[in-house]
């Protein structure tokens, strides 16, 4: 006979504002590797410190040269204040010099509705990319909250 399966779920009613968010790194080259050299001491920060609003996270690898991150936010407010203040603010000012050899994404997912992602200097399309239309992130779309909430059709 064999054992029942332990099946669990969560009560998810004190969150109404969550906002889960993945952020993945490629490596694409030796530069790469120094670019995410850059960004190691940042990460080590985030998981000692965990921000004000951070509620979890947790490491991912989808190949040898492709990692990332799952976090769960409180709400968009925490996660925008974060990602204003350093370490995050830095590596977005030097994303020029560290795309060179690695690309970034993010995917943010709303618990009210709505999922926006940017992806930079990627070598290849990955995650929403993979089947949405690409929308460039100009004018009202240059922030995560702005493309949460929509709008334009995206650019064929």
């Amino acid at each position: 006979m064999q054992a029942p399966v332990n099946r669990q779920s969560v009560d998810l009613s004190a969150y109404p504002d969550l906002v889960m968010i993945m952020l993945g790194f490629r490596v694409k080259g030796w530069r790469g590797l120094r670019a995410i050299s850059r960004l190691g001491p940042g990460l080590n920060q985030i998981a000692r410190d965990k921000p004000k609003g951070l509620l979890a996270q947790e490491g991912m690898l989808f190949s040898l040269t492709h990692f990332g991150f799952r976090q769960y936010w409180q709400d968009m407010d925490t996660l925008e204040r974060f990602t204003r203040s350093e370490p995050h603010a830095g590596w977005w000012r030097d994303i020029r010099e560290m795309s060179a050899g690695a690309g970034f994404w993010h995917e943010t997912y709303h618990a009210k509705g709505g999922v926006e992602a940017l992806y930079v200097a990627m070598p290849e399309p990955v995650g929403l990319q993979r089947f949405a239309l690409e929308r460039r992130p100009v004018g009202p779309f240059m922030s995560a909250r702005a493309r949460l909430q929509g709008g334009a059709a995206p650019v064929a």
